[in-house]
């Protein structure tokens, strides 16, 4: 069985072949969201589980990533990211990004203050 490919049942990441793999993507669409949310700087923080590898290298499979934005709109830009190998893990990283960006002001005149 190709190991590239996984689904998330009940927070528990499940090895899969490519057709299942697919089928989930596209009928569990909202399943792969494990937090969203917008912070009062603006700034979006958005932790999904992807459902492939993404370690390259040597190690566990990385399978959930947590994005920052500028905002909920501002999808192309990225400012922080990380990944995870597990559910649980994600949820702590996407607290650690929030905290990170929550501390970081909006710029002011076209200029980044950061405390």
């Amino acid at each position: 069985m190709d190991s590239n490919h996984y689904i998330l049942k009940d927070k528990k990441v499940i090895v899969v072949d490519l057709m299942t793999w697919a089928d989930w993507v596209e009928k569990e669409k909202g399943s792969r969201i494990v937090k969203q949310e917008t912070l009062p700087n603006g700034k979006w923080v958005s932790t999904v589980f992807l459902g492939l590898n993404h370690n390259y290298g040597e190690g566990l499979p990385l399978l959930f990533e947590t994005m920052v934005f500028p905002s909920a709109k501002g999808l192309g830009a990225e400012l922080d990211v990380d990944r995870y190998s597990t559910y649980e893990e994600a949820e702590k990283g996407h607290s650690v990004l929030v905290q990170k960006w929550s501390l970081k002001r909006k710029a002011i005149k076209g200029r980044r203050i950061i405390k």
